[in-house]
């Protein structure tokens, strides 16, 4: 089953979904025109699927989209970043 991940604006996380089943978020704030990128949590049950990387990736693609500038507080965004060039 393909992951998929979402907006929820009034938690201020992204969400990632495999099927029905809320596998990992990343929580954010707004602040200024700009999103800071705060924590990274992998359901347990769901690592080493490499769902980690699929969030921030889709985050950071929606949030490329939309044009909003990028504050990556959280090590695994940071970490991401650093592997991953934009």
């Amino acid at each position: 089953m393909e992951p998929r991940v979402v907006d929820n604006p009034e938690l201020q996380r992204y969400e990632l979904y495999v099927g029905d089943d809320l596998a990992g978020q990343i929580a954010y704030s707004r602040r200024n025109g700009a999103v800071t990128l705060i924590h990274t949590e992998v359901d347990p049950a769901f690592k080493g699927q490499g769902l980690g990387d699929a969030i921030v990736a889709a985050a950071l693609a929606d949030l490329d989209k939309r044009g909003v500038r990028v504050i990556p507080v959280c090590p695994f965004v940071r970490s991401y970043l650093e592997r991953h060039s934009r």
